[in-house]
């Protein structure tokens, strides 16, 4: 999520085999002799920007190409590696350690099919937690991807499509990063290679595969930050305003929470080019202060209702629940191993991140002492130094707000305390501030491979030897942080009762059927599976505390009978009730809107006796296929 530099860097000598120019981006042979002897700091002519090479047809179009979808081919070989245990089940395993995680973005897909075929809201649904719903908006959001992926929702189910996401988003976004770097910053396919790599394959996207889509769905990331660096160039600033506007309300609607934290790393860009270039990145400002207008103008027309919705719409909230501390990361995490990495195991993270899911550092010590040695020896060149101001800020971000000591938080104020309760800021995931880091690692090794490179084509004999151990110690660095396949279990199969469709026979549409338990992920399971076909109550969301306290909360109260239905699933209360009991259980279901209550028979723990307690509660239950069903619509219509 680190911005470019957008100015001339200082570099090696001209050297006409590399066809770069004085910033390190390819240029024609014309704009190299246009500006071999202009002053530094002055504006390139007109059409001195890179092209891409001219449209051929047949085998030398092919060869042009070639790289490229080798290259593509490769980073998705690498993401079904990641995926592969998911792959082998899709429908009967859950990916990764978070299968509640996974649960809830399900749903989402099925929701976003379900919107899509049926018109309704993609911002809000009483479809889960009825009847009071959940506002999408200041969940994950993801309008985007259920969009795209309705089509394989509704064909293969939502445990398809999550796993076509999560899969497609590690092999697109490493491709982005290539595409933008190999066109755009480096003149190394190679060293593009690279950092594409790094930016989606270090701990921090494999990590958050574990549950997290909207997290992993960086692909549109790399062409936001590029069109950022264009408008700052000047030239067709009404253009490039749109062009960039577009892309942010693409990337609104995948995932909010990566918008914000792609334009954070520009702010730190901005300040590191104000520190090392005041005058000039004064120059610049101007046009990109004009596009950014444009782009501003176009993405409030797009998303001025989705933006009320999250700050002011029905069950928003305020903040993340919890102290922002227990999501941050250590000092020590930065030379850690992550879970899923070659040199990482079980316990090596234990401690020193908040889950398995938000190991966003842990690069371990090779990868550290590789960013030290390569901001060293290049920095001269001012795309380094500005992304050195990046990564240090982003880093430091995502340690909370006070400062650690090996595993434990001191009571030492770290920067993050200064901007924790400002809006925004208040509802980040603290650890995640590190993704700007990883990326602008993934930047950095870039442009280092790129240098190598250079010398190594202009050195001949012994003196290539040099760039050539270099660049081994380098990978050699890099290999313990590959990533292993995330682990898979399996889960609890939903009714045929659900799959089949006859609960259509037994729920209205627009009704609610009620899984028992009520608390837990079934809901959501059987839900997905139907498409979000009926609504359930409670769920799995984050939402505000009461009507009147907005503050941020994981789901909400559970109504009295769910916590009876619970308390006899887990043997923690007789099958005794009473008629306080009954009138409560019936009203509960007036509450949720409720057509049936359903027990099935594969998942539910304490089965014989919550059949029992419902029989008690709502008359007796009726057998439908796999489940056990108690029509409530007598007490409910």
């Amino acid at each position: 999520m680190a911005c470019v530099h957008y100015g001339a860097m200082t570099a090696p000598g001209p050297d006409i085999r590399t066809r770069t120019s004085a910033d390190g981006e390819p240029v024609t042979d014309a704009t190299a002799r246009a500006t071999a002897e202009a002053p530094e700091g002055a504006e390139p002519p007109a059409g001195a920007e890179e092209r891409e090479p001219a449209a051929t047809t047949g085998p030398a179009r092919w060869r042009r190409l070639r790289p490229d979808l080798l290259v593509a081919a490769v980073y998705l070989a690498g993401a079904l590696w990641v995926t592969a245990r998911g792959w082998l089940d899709h429908s009967g395993r859950l990916l990764g350690s978070r299968p509640n995680d996974q649960g809830f973005n399900e749903w989402m897909l099925a929701y976003g099919a379900h919107a899509v075929s049926h018109l309704e809201n993609p911002f809000f649904t009483t479809l889960q937690n009825a009847p009071t719903g959940i506002n999408l908006m200041t969940n994950v959001g993801m309008q985007l991807p259920g969009l795209v992926l309705s089509p394989f929702t509704l064909l293969f189910g939502a445990s398809f499509s999550y796993l076509l996401f999560i899969t497609l988003n590690l092999a697109g976004t490493a491709y982005a990063w290539y595409h933008v770097l190999s066109r755009h910053l480096v003149s190394s396919r190679a060293a593009a290679f690279v950092g594409g790599l790094f930016c989606a394959f270090a701990p921090a996207l494999v990590s958050h595969s574990n549950g997290h889509p909207h997290i992993t769905a960086q692909w549109l990331v790399p062409f936001i930050l590029w069109r950022v660096v264009r408008l700052a160039r000047g030239g067709h600033v009404v253009r490039d305003g749109l062009v960039l506007g577009g892309l942010v309300v693409a990337q609104f609607f995948v995932s909010l929470e990566i918008l914000f934290l792609a334009a954070l790393g520009c702010l730190m860009m901005v300040v590191g080019y104000l520190i090392f270039r005041p005058r000039e990145a004064l120059r610049r400002a101007r046009p990109l202060l004009g596009g950014l207008a444009i782009t501003g103008v176009l993405v409030g027309a797009a998303a001025a209702y989705p933006l009320w919705m999250q700050f002011a719409g029905p069950q928003h909230r305020v903040g993340h629940p919890g102290n922002p501390d227990v999501y941050a990361l250590t000092v020590g995490s930065f030379v850690r191993y992550a879970t899923e990495s070659v040199a990482g195991s079980p316990t090596s993270a234990l401690r020193w991140g908040p889950n398995t899911t938000e190991q966003s550092s842990f690069y371990g010590w090779s990868v550290v002492v590789l960013a030290l040695a390569a901001c060293w020896w290049l920095r001269r060149e001012i795309v380094v130094r500005v992304l050195a101001v990046v990564i240090a800020i982003s880093a430091v971000f995502s340690i909370g707000t006070t400062w650690t000591w090996g595993t434990r938080r001191t009571d030492v104020p770290a920067p993050f305390a200064l901007v924790t309760d400002l809006p925004v800021f208040d509802s980040v995931v603290v650890s995640r501030f590190a993704l700007i880091t990883t990326a602008a690692l993934g930047v950095l090794f870039a442009v280092a491979g790129d240098r190598l490179a250079r010398i190594r084509a202009t050195d001949a004999g012994e003196a290539r030897l040099v760039p050539r151990l270099a660049a081994v110690a380098a990978l050699a660095a890099l290999l313990p942080i590959l990533p292993t396949p995330l682990e898979a279990r399996g889960r609890v199969p939903v009714p045929d009762f659900v799959t089949s469709g006859a609960w259509r026979d037994h729920v209205a549409p627009g009704r609610t059927l009620v899984p028992v338990p009520v608390s837990g992920m079934t809901s959501l399971y059987w839900s997905s599976a139907a498409v979000a076909g009926f609504a359930v109550p409670e769920g799995y969301f984050l939402g505000p505390v009461s009507a009147t306290d907005a503050t941020g909360r994981w789901g909400v109260e559970p109504q009295p009978t769910a916590k009876l239905l619970t308390a006899v699933s887990r043997g923690e209360r007789d099958t005794t009730v009473g008629p306080a009991d009954i009138a409560q259980a019936r009203s509960d279901v007036r509450y949720w809107k409720a057509d049936a209550v359903a027990l099935p028979d594969r998942g539910a723990r304490g089965h014989d006796n919550l059949k029992v307690v419902l029989d008690a509660l709502y008359g007796p239950g009726q057998r439908v296929d796999d489940v056990w069903l108690w029509d409530v619509r007598p007490f409910t219509r």
